[in-house]
C-alpha cells in the first residue's frame, strides 16, 4: 500500500454536486485523517506557468548574492523578501536553506496599527533584474488559489458540511503566503542533515511543487517516510488550524526536509492556503462517526496552544522563524 495517498480531484472540480465528486470528498477526507498528506492529480495547474515559475526560481537564486540581500526579509514587516542561509529556525536550530517569502501585493498597514498582526500585510520585494518574475509568481498563486478552494470545498463535503463551510475566510480575499526555497548541499564539516526541521504547519492547507531532488519526509507514527517527487502532482498537507477545528480528526502531519547530498541542491515552492488573518475557525460539529475519531485538537507545534484568530496564530509562528524580523519590527510585541 501507498504510504502516501493519490487522489485525482477531477471529479470534484469538473462538478462538485455529482456522485463522482463525493466519492473524492471522501477520499479525501480520509487521506487527510490518516496520513495526513496527500498526493494531488487533476489540480488545474497550468503545467507552461509552472514550467515558467521554475525558470524564474533558478533565475532568482542565480543571482549574485547582493542583489538578493538587498531584498532581506529584515526590511519588511510582512515578511516578505530574501532570507539568507542558515538564517530562519525551527526547533531553535537553524534551517539550511535560503528562500524568497511573496504574498498578496497590499498596501502596508500604518506603524502603529493594532492588533500587531496586521503588520503582516504589506508588498513584496522583487528582483529589479528579473522584471517578468511579479507576473508569473501572482499567476501561479491565482491559479493555486482556486485549488486550494477546490481542496478546502471537498473537505467541508467529505465532513458532512456544506460545501461553503469554510469559505468565509476567503470571501474578500485571503492572506496565502509563498516560499520559494533553495536547500544546497551542507558543508561536510558542518551537516546537520537539517534542511528544515520536524513540525507542522499553522494554517489551513498547504501545497507543495517540488522539483526531482527528493528530501520531504513525513513522521507516520513512529518512522519517517520519505515523500518523493511525482511529475505533474502537488504535495498537500493540512495546519493546525483545520486540525484545531475538527478537534484533530483532520491531522496537521509532522514533516521536515533533509539536506541533499554532495553536488546537489532541491528548489521546492510552498503555497500557504490561508484565510484572512481575521478569520477565526470554531469547532465544526462533526457525523457522529467522524466525531468518534476525534482525538481533541491538540497543541500547537512546540507545545503552546493554538489561537482561534488565524492572525495571531500566524503572527507567533513568524516571530519565532524570524528573531530579526520580530526584533526590528515586533519589539513591543516580540519576546525577549
Amino acid at each position: 500500500m501507498q504510504d502516501v495517498p493519490t487522489i485525482d480531484l477531477s471529479a470534484f472540480r469538473n462538478d462538485p454536486g455529482s456522485d463522482a465528486a463525493a466519492e473524492v470528498a471522501a477520499e479525501l477526507r480520509q487521506a487527510c485523517h490518516d496520513p495526513g498528506f496527500v498526493y494531488l492529480t487533476g489540480h488545474g495547474i497550468d503545467p507552461a506557468l509552472e514550467a515558467e515559475l521554475w525558470d524564474v526560481s533558478r533565475a532568482f537564486f542565480a543571482l549574485p548574492a547582493n542583489e538578493r540581500e538587498a531584498m532581506a526579509i529584515e526590511h519588511s514587516p510582512a515578511f516578505r523578501g530574501y532570507t539568507i542561509l542558515g538564517d530562519e529556525r525551527t526547533g531553535g536550530v537553524s534551517d539550511w536553506r535560503d528562500q524568497l517569502d511573496l504574498g498578496p501585493e497590499q498596501d502596508a498597514p500604518t506603524v502603529d496599527v493594532t492588533p500587531a498582526w496586521l503588520r503582516l500585510r504589506g508588498p513584496n520585494q522583487w528582483p529589479i533584474s528579473l522584471p517578468g518574475m511579479q507576473s508569473t509568481v501572482l499567476a501561479w498563486m491565482a491559479q493555486v488559489e482556486e485549488l486550494g478552494l477546490t481542496a478546502l470545498r471537498a473537505l467541508a463535503v467529505g465532513l458532512g458540511q456544506p460545501i461553503d463551510q469554510f469559505d468565509d475566510g476567503f470571501l474578500t480575499g485571503s492572506d496565502v503566503h509563498v516560499k520559494i526555497i533553495r536547500y544546497p548541499a551542507q558543508p561536510t564539516e558542518a551537516d546537520t542533515g537539517q534542511g528544515v526541521g520536524l513540525h507542522h504547519d499553522s494554517g489551513l492547507l498547504t501545497f507543495i511543487l517540488q522539483d526531482e531532488v527528493g528530501g520531504l519526509q513525513v513522521q507516520m507514527e513512529e518512522r519517517l517516510v520519505d515523500v518523493d517527487p511525482v511529475p505533474g502532482t502537488y504535495v498537500m498537507n493540512l495546519g493546525e488550524m483545520l486540525q484545531r477545528a475538527t478537534s484533530g480528526y483532520l491531522k496537521a502531519t509532522p514533516h521536515r526536509v533533509q539536506s541533499p547530498p554532495p553536488g546537489r541542491e532541491r528548489l521546492s515552492i510552498a503555497f500557504f492556503f490561508n484565510p484572512r488573518f481575521e478569520s477565526r475557525f470554531e469547532p465544526v460539529a462533526l457525523p457522529p462517526e467522524l466525531a468518534a475519531q476525534a482525538p481533541g485538537a491538540g497543541e500547537g507545534a512546540f507545545g503552546d496552544p493554538v489561537h482561534e484568530v488565524f492572525g495571531e496564530n500566524n503572527l507567533k509562528i513568524r516571530l519565532r522563524s524570524h528573531p530579526d524580523v520580530a526584533a526590528t519590527h515586533y519589539a513591543d510585541v516580540a519576546p525577549d
